[in-house]
């Protein structure tokens, strides 16, 4: 069965440079939507790392005020 009067309708630029930006448009915008994710995600990370930072070490004050000695190391490997 043959598709007889298929025609694509929708808007084509017609010079070269409007061609080019048509054609390198999604490839950029893609790239800025990747860019602000992975920007958002090492920011997350470096926030929860200073928080978690901020609490470890309140955490071995208290260890400290509470036992008189310095708070062990941590075990596992961070």
């Amino acid at each position: 069965m043959a598709v007889t009067g298929a025609r694509y309708d929708a808007p084509v630029p017609d010079g070269v440079v409007t061609g080019i930006i048509f054609a390198v448009t999604p490839t950029v915008v893609v790239g800025l939507i990747f860019w602000f994710v992975m920007r958002a995600i090492m920011r997350a990370d470096r926030t929860e790392r200073s928080a978690y930072a901020k609490v470890e070490a309140e955490e071995r004050a208290r260890f400290e005020r509470e036992h008189g000695r310095p708070a062990p190391a941590p075990s596992s490997a961070e």
